[in-house]
């Protein structure tokens, strides 16, 4: 599993309060689908800058505004992104198995006119678009970026 959906699952179980140990976390991730070992689920709480509070583990100042900054939508696009095509007012983006879902949180963050919704699964995107030419337009706009 990637590294971003791994931290934004450890981000998601700490909004429901602190972790009380490293293990408990693990337990938690694992509930989840994510097989992690001790080395990595320390290197994600260093890189998430956790807290180890008397509670345990916790988002600093313990508010839930802190996220991940996902990468430019057009690195993961030219690193994930395998075939953009269109139907009518939808696009269906294939991606390599487990990273539809990054390319289309950073699809989503851009805030594209053209671009009304996501749906993302392990290796595919569908892109709800208002009609037929924006949907051609945020295509073009996609594929110029898999050709860069």
């Amino acid at each position: 599993m990637n590294k971003t959906l791994r931290q934004r699952a450890i981000l998601e179980a700490l909004k429901h309060g602190p972790v009380d140990s490293q293990d408990h976390l693990q337990r938690t991730l694992r509930k989840r689908g994510f097989k992690v070992g001790q080395a990595t689920l320390s290197r994600d709480i260093h890189d998430l800058n956790l807290v180890k509070t008397a509670s345990g583990y916790a988002i600093p100042n313990g508010d839930g505004g802190i996220g991940l900054a996902l990468p430019p939508v057009s690195r993961l696009v030219r690193e994930f992104v395998l075939d953009v095509r269109s139907a009518q007012n939808l696009l269906v983006i294939k991606t390599i198995v487990g990273s539809a879902q990054p390319v289309a949180a950073a699809i989503d963050e851009n805030d594209w006119p053209e671009n009304i919704g996501t749906i993302a699964g392990d290796d595919t995107i569908l892109i709800v678009c208002p009609d037929k030419e924006q949907a051609k337009k945020l295509a073009s706009q996609l594929e110029e970026m898999l050709a860069a």
